[in-house]
């Protein structure tokens, strides 16, 4: 049997036409039905009908998505999350966002459009950076508050936590998530040597998912955990985290400098590819 696939560049649509079904109050399920009606691509509709035959059975929405296999684990997750805290509209607008800005920078790389962009009076790497943070920003206090009502549900209170603590990590969190765009953009400018980043995309997402979140550092072998602290992963996800639930100021300095250090390592790379791609660029001829 073949396996069911989500074209990347089908995922922000997807993600939009879910959003305008809900925001309108149209059932799941009848809005499926209606997507699938529309829809002549013989691929696209095998997962449209798998989609149907669950969420007319009853089944949640995160839960049909997965049933499929066909969609990444992280919007699996967050419709999950979503519909557990009952923020689904706006958890499928972020997703829309979230898989179009991830295409939308191969896509200026492969049609050509960034020949128009850089000449632009502004640096393109950053132009995108400034974007991605942009909307982070607004993202990052409403998905915080939903997921320590969750986190404090299923956990309860951490013995360790101190409101006090969580000032001082904010600058840890901001500087955690800017180098995760800049990571993210200088895997998507590969598209100026290859045709497609998003299987090279697809594994950072989940090296950062499955090691740095899924599986903390300490269960990894002593002589690991060095090298892991030697990633992104250290300075992404897993350092932040660990300060909310334990902090120490000795952790949290250690942690502060390891993502000044990869900031600044990862800002020169990403420069770096942008210049040797753009050399690439041919204005007149392709």
């Amino acid at each position: 049997m073949k396996r069911l696939s989500v074209p990347a560049q089908y995922l922000p649509v997807f993600c939009r036409e879910l959003y305008q079904l809900v925001r309108s109050g149209i059932p799941i399920a009848e809005g499926l039905a209606m997507l699938r009606e529309d829809e002549t691509d013989r691929d696209t509709r095998s997962w449209l009908d798998a989609l149907c035959r669950s969420t007319e059975e009853g089944t949640p929405l995160s839960a049909a998505l997965r049933e499929t296999e066909a969609f990444p684990a992280y919007m699996t997750d967050m419709v999950a999350l979503a519909e557990e805290t009952g923020r689904l509209e706006d958890t499928l607008l972020s997703l829309q966002r979230h898989y179009d800005r991830q295409l939308r920078m191969a896509a200026d790389i492969r049609g050509g459009n960034i020949a128009y962009l850089i000449n632009k009076p502004y640096c393109y790497p950053f132009y995108i950076l400034a974007k991605y943070t942009g909307e982070w920003n607004i993202q990052l206090s409403m998905y915080a508050g939903l997921t320590a009502v969750v986190g404090c549900m299923m956990v309860g209170a951490l013995p360790n936590f101190h409101w006090s603590t969580l000032v001082a990590v904010v600058p840890c969190i901001v500087l955690g998530m800017t180098i995760h765009a800049v990571f993210k953009i200088c895997i998507s400018m590969l598209s100026f040597w290859i045709e497609d980043a998003k299987p090279f995309q697809w594994l950072y997402d989940k090296l950062i998912l499955v090691v740095g979140t899924i599986f903390p550092v300490e269960i990894f072998p002593a002589a690991v955990q060095p090298v892991l602290k030697l990633t992104p992963i250290y300075t992404v996800c897993y350092g932040p985290a660990k300060l909310i639930v334990d902090f120490s100021v000795e952790k949290y300095l250690e942690i502060l400098l390891a993502q000044v250090l990869y900031l600044a390592f990862g800002s020169v790379i990403l420069l770096w590819i942008y210049e040797r791609g753009g050399r690439k660029l041919y204005v007149n001829g392709g």
